[in-house]
């Protein structure tokens, strides 16, 4: 089954995103929190809260591979497809991200069954 995605605007660009030292940045999208990271010229988003211990990941970084690691614990994850990398069997919810003509959007998939959850 195709998944079908509900396109959220965050930017009007690339450059027009505030992003720090660390590359991540925080953002609230139709009452959700995620981060949103710049990796070597790739953008990528995910949630903002860490599946082991609640962790505020936007407080976390990004290491030398890619992934994102959390303030607290250090487990690290996979930008791409939200998996844990050091080993804990962890998930990260991740969401895709587009670069258009129109600005920078990011995906919530539709008719997913955590829709609830919010």
């Amino acid at each position: 089954m195709e998944k079908k995605y509900t396109w959220h605007k965050i930017a009007e660009s690339l450059e027009a995103m505030p992003f720090a030292e660390s590359n991540i940045i925080e953002e609230t999208i139709a009452g959700r929190k995620i981060c949103v990271v710049l990796h070597n010229d790739e953008i990528t988003a995910c949630s903002q809260t860490c599946p082991h211990a609640g962790g505020k990941l936007s407080a976390g970084n990004v290491d030398a591979a890619g992934n994102i690691v959390c303030p607290l614990h250090r487990y690290k994850f996979n930008l791409k497809n939200g998996r844990n990398v050091s080993g804990e069997g962890y998930y990260l919810k991740t969401f895709p991200v587009e670069i258009r003509p129109a600005g920078v959007f990011v995906g919530f998939e539709e008719n997913n069954f955590f829709n609830w959850l919010k």
